[in-house]
């Protein structure tokens, strides 16, 4: 394992891309995709076949794709759309929990990457993504609201920490009170 310290080793993100490629890694993970260039550089690293890892402040895939498409100007967007399309393997999104009795748990969305996602990223319908994930459970998809909820129905979470934490509120706030699931005035 190799790794490079921004500040230390390289100047940016994008350049310990540029120079981990010379070394024909296997792997590249980048701690945090911020600025178009590092953006850019990790989409040039997966086309060419290295695998990926990089993160960003984000709460779900479709708000991922969109965060790294509105990272480039306004020209290169049907470019980079399709760029992801065909590179991107996997988003996983995350949130922290507080878990019932103390501690965190994960809520979690899984997306993998179909030809049927590939093409509405393609086509700028992300809203339409979640739609497929709900649908993808088969593959290993899970939306955000579908694992809160088994968090809560598995005693792991509270329904107001469930509420709190979900991509649809208000559908979320309508399954809790089917299920008789009390929540605090909100």
């Amino acid at each position: 394992m190799t790794q490079r310290e921004i500040g230390v080793d390289v100047p940016s993100f994008s350049e310990a891309i540029r120079r981990a490629l010379r070394q024909d890694p296997d792997i590249i993970l980048v701690g945090e995709m911020r600025d178009l260039e590092t953006i850019e550089a990790a989409i040039s690293a997966a086309e060419t076949g290295h695998l990926v890892f990089g993160t960003l402040h984000t709460n779900s895939a479709a708000k991922t794709i969109d965060r790294i498409v509105d990272a480039f100007p306004a020209n290169m967007k049907e470019m980079i759309r399709t760029q992801l399309s065909s590179s991107i393997v996997a988003v996983i999104s995350q949130v922290l929990c507080k878990k019932t009795g103390g501690g965190r748990i994960a809520g979690y969305e899984i997306m993998i990457n179909t030809t049927s996602i590939a093409s509405l990223i393609r086509e700028n319908k992300t809203f339409r993504i979640t739609s497929d994930i709900q649908t993808g459970g088969n593959l290993g998809m899970i939306t955000m609201d579908t694992h809160l909820m088994s968090l809560v129905n598995r005693e792991l979470v509270s329904p107001d920490e469930a509420l709190e934490k979900a991509q649809d509120p208000l559908a979320m706030k309508e399954k809790l009170l089917q299920l008789g699931h009390s929540l605090r005035a909100i």
